[in-house]
């Protein structure tokens, strides 16, 4: 679990917008790949896949006005998510501080 301190106020609404906009780029420059991206939100959680490496969701963010909170999801996987993890960290790192 990583948490981010949301200092530039960012609602789930706002988050997932911008990820739905920028992220897919940013990772796949990041890993020079063609990454397929999807994510679901309700309400202050977003989850966010990578169908084509990792089955079901790779990562929830939760969204408050205090902080990101970013949860990897456990799952019998041959894919480590590790690289997948750190640029969705920076990514919002650097969005939301």
């Amino acid at each position: 679990m990583t948490t981010i301190k949301n200092i530039k106020p960012v609602t789930a609404e706002q988050l997932f917008d911008l990820l739905k906009k920028e992220f897919a780029d940013y990772v796949n420059s990041k890993l020079d790949s063609n990454l397929t991206i999807e994510y679901a939100h309700v309400y202050d959680l977003i989850d966010v896949s990578f169908p084509e490496v990792i089955e079901g969701y790779a990562f929830t963010i939760t969204v408050n006005e205090n902080e990101i909170v970013i949860t990897k999801n456990e799952q019998n996987t041959k894919y480590d998510a590790s690289l997948l993890e750190k640029h969705l960290v920076d990514f919002l790192t650097e969005k939301c501080e």
